[in-house]
């Protein structure tokens, strides 16, 4: 990469649960470097949305609605992304579901949804790009788990925390297996971030209170979680793998 070329001029990205909050800006901030962006989320009409506003900003989306915790619509993603865009060379998988509920409440429904949306959704997007990043010749991988992976979730129940902690598992096995096919795989663990999400999650006057309660005394933002997870997609970061790198404000330090 020279100063006038985008870092990520020629690479295809796929981004999970990319319609709002975080998926969005890292869709975004992929785009602006100079990445054509695959933009999944479950709703089509949020996947239309945010590809929309993407084109709007001169940056090539496409985008690809299915269920990452659903095998079929997987393979159905990739695919298009493939006969679309003519490979993938990132995959992030931001994809996942929030749920507070207390550990001797949490349903049998509720249990599979988060695990299948946050861990299970994780596994097979990777599995399925895998050939493509492969093709690549210097894939990369980012799963988005959580500072509730390294300790507990600061708002999520203890079906959350378990799935979270599960990525970053996933995340260092991939990233021994794969490296000699020039494939990073890495974490990115945020804290409490300021999304839709967390904010229909949690009362306002909780928010107030968690962010008050941080070394940095905010919620982080989605932009500054697209920097880190688009520093892990660049050449810049070649030499790092089955790695986990918090964006907290200083939470874990508590």
């Amino acid at each position: 990469m020279n100063g006038n070329t985008p870092e990520f001029s020629e690479r295809v990205a796929l981004v999970t649960g990319a319609g709002q909050g975080m998926g969005f800006a890292i869709a975004r901030r992929l785009g602006l470097g100079g990445a054509r962006v695959a933009v999944n989320d479950l709703r089509s009409e949020a996947a239309q949305r945010a590809t929309e506003a993407l084109h709007g900003e001169a940056i090539e989306a496409l985008a690809v609605a299915g269920n990452v915790a659903a095998a079929k619509d997987v393979r159905v993603m990739i695919e298009r992304v493939r006969a679309e865009f003519g490979g993938l060379d990132i995959l992030v998988n931001n994809a996942g579901v929030l749920r507070p509920t207390r550990g001797e409440s949490i349903t049998e429904e509720e249990w599979d949804l988060v695990i299948d949306t946050n861990l299970k959704g994780t596994f097979l997007c990777c599995r399925e790009a895998i050939p493509e990043l492969r093709k690549a010749g210097a894939g990369r991988i980012v799963n988005l788990s959580s500072t509730a992976g390294k300790s507990v979730s600061t708002v999520g129940g203890p079906h959350y925390t378990a799935a979270k902690a599960g990525v970053l598992g996933l995340t260092r096995h991939l990233a021994r297996q794969l490296a000699a096919d020039k494939i990073t795989v890495n974490a990115v663990c945020p804290g409490l971030i300021d999304t839709e999400m967390v904010r229909t999650t949690i009362s306002a006057a909780q928010v107030a209170a968690y962010a008050a309660s941080f070394p940095i005394a905010r919620l982080g933002r989605p932009e500054e979680v697209a920097e880190l997870v688009a520093f892990l997609c660049s050449d810049r970061a070649a030499y790092i793998t089955g790695a986990s790198l918090d964006i907290n404000g200083g939470d874990l330090t508590i």
